[in-house]
């Protein structure tokens, strides 16, 4: 069966938008999105471990027994995050600091868990890795922006580099993010649905005559 990267692709960034669509993976969401780096680098490590479980998931689907499916996706999660920990602890400290916790957390992802169920389980290779490089790279660009936007405005810089002096110290808080994500999810909802609507409208026309 033919592989529809076109598809694929508008589900991981606009469609099934995992962050603003779906609402998954919303503690590093809140959590990291003070500065646009950590976005950058929390999404990265994301994308890299969705695009490698994927991978291997799919070849082993017929291997795997149904009955242990959920924890053989964890064991081969927590491999690749493994990986992505030794490397980023050795050659990205600050980055590992910054991250904390969350990163190993990246094992119970719900976006990773969910794409491992409802897509690497059930489909090739190919498409396997081009949804979990899809998915992370919307998963990364939501967390980028939301970090820039309150790092800006929090703190008057952007990834470290100071802009002004001006900040609201609400943005840098827990409000901050609450308050960011929504007007996110908003934002994007509203652009979704106008997009939606002149699709159908454009394609009026041609539904009439074809009656």
């Amino acid at each position: 069966m033919k592989t529809d990267f076109k598809k694929i692709a508008k589900d991981g960034l606009i469609t099934s938008n995992p962050t603003l669509k779906l609402v998954l993976g919303t503690c590093p969401t809140l959590a990291l999105t003070t500065m646009a780096s950590n976005g950058i680098g929390m999404g990265l490590a994301v994308t890299f471990v969705l695009i490698c479980s994927n991978v291997m998931i799919s070849l082993l689907k017929r291997t795997i027994p149904k009955e242990v499916r959920i924890p053989a996706f964890v064991l081969i999660i927590a491999t690749f995050v493994t990986i992505v920990r030794l490397v980023m602890d050795k050659f990205l400290p600050d980055l590992y600091d910054s991250l904390g916790l969350y990163l190993p957390l990246i094992v119970v992802n719900c976006i990773i868990l969910a794409r491992a169920e409802s897509f690497a389980s059930k489909n090739g290779v190919i498409a396997s890795a081009a949804d979990g490089l899809f998915m992370g790279l919307g998963f990364t660009v939501a967390l980028t922006l939301m970090g820039a936007v309150r790092e800006i405005l929090g703190n008057g810089t952007v990834f470290g580099f100071k802009l002004w002096d001006f900040s609201i110290g609400f943005f840098a808080g827990s409000a901050g993010a609450f308050f960011t994500y929504a007007v996110f999810i908003a934002v994007f909802s509203l652009i979704s649905y106008n997009a939606e609507k002149s699709k159908k409208l454009k394609n009026l026309p041609e539904l009439k005559e074809a009656e």
